[in-house]
């Protein structure tokens, strides 16, 4: 069994998946070809957004925005405590500090309320200037935008919407990536949509930032390649991945983001009894970049992905450390998030992807239930 089966994916998409990747390699526009702004547009339209701009990986996404937004010295970035090590890195390469935020036990998302205290304490303290809060939408869930940008409007912050994890999730209706001022998300090949390699993309409406963004991504050029007017970065998406990226997300959204709600539900179904399963507020869609569920304690935890992986089951932890511990920040104010701490000790991903078969659903929770 595969955790995500990416093998069984090219399998399914083969005859179009090989079509698309030799007509690139045949066409030598071998970076930034017909195929990334075709595909810029795709994105944009899906998403719901007047901008999209492509880029080497959704870290460089994350960098790409900040950049637009001239964070530096001094400035204070809040980011949940609970997620992956990208969301806050970018942070002091770009000379800021980030601040942890706690986030919430049921949807793993970064808790408004939290946030608010947190903004306090920095003005209190004087030190730095709060500017932007970076909300992830954690495992495919959209986070709670509505109360993040309350308070956000309230202290003058910028929202950065980290939809690594959340692309075609929705909130009413409206989709992932165009909750913050400036989203971005990743194509790493386990995402929600993933390529065959690295890739990301940047999304906004602010015709000045995607202009800036656009330069920044090409070595800070102005009018042409050779004309540069800042210091920028190289960070483009290669055409095969555009090319692949165009098959991966025509079969998303005709079949793949409803498949894997379904498997959703139906590890749901069987489990809800026995573990805390992932809980989707009323409104919203996940597109389930993990299946997590929550355990009560890391004993039990531990058991039972011994005892997965005595099934030939696999499972994996995301994630084992939050971040504040992270070794990396530890020069950094240490605020308590205790329950992002706590959830790196109980939470357990389960094999999730959109063709997973009901029988390997009934094995994984037949084993589960096994062993609790």
């Amino acid at each position: 069994m595969e955790f995500r089966d990416l093998k069984k994916q090219y399998q399914v998409l083969k005859e179009d998946m090989d079509k698309a990747i030799l007509d690139a390699v045949a066409s030598g526009a071998y970076i930034m070809g017909q195929p990334v702004r075709e595909l810029e547009k795709q994105l944009a339209e899906y998403v719901g957004v007047k901008h999209c701009l492509t880029c080497a990986n959704g870290t460089d996404a994350l960098t790409l925005a900040l950049k637009a937004w001239g964070i530096g010295p001094g400035d204070a970035v809040f980011v949940p405590d609970f997620t992956f090590f990208s969301s806050a890195e970018v942070v002091p390469l770009e000379g800021a500090e980030p601040v942890f935020v706690d986030v919430c036990e049921e949807t793993f998302n970064l808790d408004a309320a939290d946030l608010e205290r947190a903004v306090r304490a920095v003005l209190a303290e004087g030190r730095l200037r709060p500017r932007v809060v970076v909300a992830v939408d954690l495992f495919g869930l959209p986070a709670d935008y509505k109360a993040i940008r309350a308070v956000a409007d309230k202290y003058g912050l910028l929202i950065l919407e980290d939809g690594a994890q959340g692309f075609g999730g929705t909130i009413d209706g409206k989709r992932a990536c165009s909750f913050g001022d400036i989203a971005t998300t990743s194509f790493f090949p386990a995402k929600p949509v993933g390529c065959y390699g690295d890739g990301g993309a940047v999304f906004t409406d602010n015709d000045e930032w995607a202009a800036l963004i656009e330069s920044y991504r090409v070595h800070g050029k102005g009018q042409f390649k050779y004309d540069n007017v800042r210091i920028g970065m190289n960070s483009r998406l290669d055409t095969v991945q555009a090319a692949v990226l165009q098959v991966k997300l025509k079969a998303f959204d005709e079949y793949e983001l409803a498949d894997i709600n379904l498997a959703a539900l139906q590890y749901t179904k069987r489990l809800k009894d026995i573990v805390a399963t992932p809980v989707v507020p009323e409104g919203f869609l996940s597109s389930w970049a993990q299946y997590t569920i929550r355990l009560r304690d890391k004993a039990q935890r531990d058991a039972l992905q011994a005892a997965l992986k005595a099934e030939g089951i696999p499972s994996m932890v995301y994630y084992p450390k939050p971040m504040h511990l992270q070794t990396a920040f530890a020069g950094l104010t240490r605020n308590l998030c205790p329950i992002a701490t706590s959830l790196c000790d109980r939470v357990l991903s389960l094999p999730m992807h959109p063709y997973l078969t009901t029988e390997q659903i009934d094995t994984v929770c037949t084993a589960i239930r096994k062993a609790l």
